[in-house]
């Protein structure tokens, strides 16, 4: 039995004020390729279709084409649940005259769900639910942190459980010491939002989403998928892919993974101004991928942003070096053990951490006289 593991798509994603439906729509056109190429007996997504649960018009519209070309166009099962961008309730509207199309959709946790029988496999849907929700459901005061809910919803199925043939879980979780991004949105506070991998124990593979990377845990059975494109530069580095799933009917299996060409990359680059807009440095480049560059320079520039979107026109985020260095500095101000120093050695600290410039003699000189004038009470010339 072969199915494809996605998730994470987050369609109506805004990424610096810029849609990218456009580009997730790129993508897309690939992942039915994909498709088309490995015929697979079905395709899973593991939460986060929408990236917000009231999607604007357009990721609508992208997610109705490119489901009716999967499910319809070429015949193929799609087992989907909803993350914590989605909109639980609007993802259930029509789940249950979508399953005549072998197109199973859960937004909201039941409890007691039927698992889907494709090809000798058991699939066992858990879309994402807080753990007040499971509380309420299962009507279990004990429930208090995503663990305790993890661990109640996944004790409910196994004791219903069919063993005889593989069971395949499809989740949205944040499993224990999985390595996160800027663009995920934190499940609880303290470690609450955590999971255990060991939890899914009885299951022959453990697909999820949530987490960003395909390589966020390195666990036998367990997999994220990663999203479907980079959604912010702390993802600049991430590899993106989906797997492909070969199991045998005794649950083993086999997993490879196919990656998405993006129609601009996200990318960082770091140099001098002068440098980057030398059309020797910049021919190189790819100047359309969206970019986050950082200036060495110092001092001032004039339309630095500017001038370089007449080059690379994505540029989506510029910062410089050295406003970096000051703000390294300025977070070690709190730290500092100011005791026995005078107001001149104090002033002289401040000004170092705030500028991470020289304090030369003729400004030490300088703020002396100040310091000494407002002491004596006279106006300071």
């Amino acid at each position: 039995m072969k199915f494809i593991h996605t998730g994470d798509w987050h369609l109506g994603k805004l990424v610096h004020g810029m849609y990218m439906t456009s580009d997730q729509r790129h993508v897309l056109d690939q992942f039915i390729e994909l498709v088309a190429e490995e015929q697979p007996d079905a395709v899973i997504i593991a939460g986060d279709l929408y990236d917000r649960s009231v999607p604007p018009v357009e990721a609508v519209e992208l997610l109705d084409e490119i489901l009716f070309r999967i499910n319809v166009g070429h015949h193929t099962p799609v087992i989907a649940i909803a993350g914590n961008h989605d909109s639980a309730e609007r993802l259930s509207f029509g789940s249950s005259w979508y399953r005549h199309n072998h197109f199973y959709l859960s937004g909201k946790l039941e409890k007691n769900p039927s698992p889907i029988h494709i090809n000798g496999v058991h699939f066992h849907l858990v879309p994402y639910a807080e753990p007040g929700t499971v509380r309420y459901l299962f009507d279990d005061p004990s429930i208090h942190s995503h663990q305790d809910a993890m661990k109640r919803i996944i004790g409910n199925i196994e004791d219903k459980m069919e063993n005889r043939e593989p069971n395949v879980l499809i989740g949205h979780a944040f499993v224990q010491g999985g390595v996160t991004c800027d663009s995920e949105r934190i499940l609880s506070v303290g470690g609450s939002g955590c999971v255990s991998a060991e939890l899914f124990e009885p299951f022959s593979y453990t697909a999820l989403g949530h987490l960003h990377s395909p390589d966020a845990i390195n666990h036998e059975k367990v997999r994220y998928s990663g999203s479907l494109m980079k959604y912010s530069f702390s993802e600049a580095k991430q590899r993106k892919a989906v797997a492909i799933i070969e199991m045998n009917e005794d649950g083993t299996f086999k997993t490879r993974s196919k990656s998405l060409t993006p129609k601009q990359d996200m990318r960082e680059l770091a140099g001098y101004l002068d440098e980057l807009l030398d059309p020797a440095v910049y021919q190189k480049e790819k100047t359309d991928d969206f970019l986050k560059i950082t200036l060495l320079d110092e001092g001032s520039l004039i339309d630095p942003i500017g001038k370089l979107r007449q080059v690379y026109p994505n540029v989506l985020h510029l910062e410089r070096k050295l406003e970096l260095k000051d703000k390294k500095e300025k977070n070690k101000l709190s730290n500092v053990n100011t005791e026995k120093k005078s107001d001149l050695e104090l002033f002289e600290q401040f000004y170092r951490e705030m500028t991470t410039a020289e304090f030369s003699e003729e400004k030490r000189r300088v703020m002396a006289g100040v310091m000494d004038s407002i002491l004596k009470g006279e106006a300071v010339k």
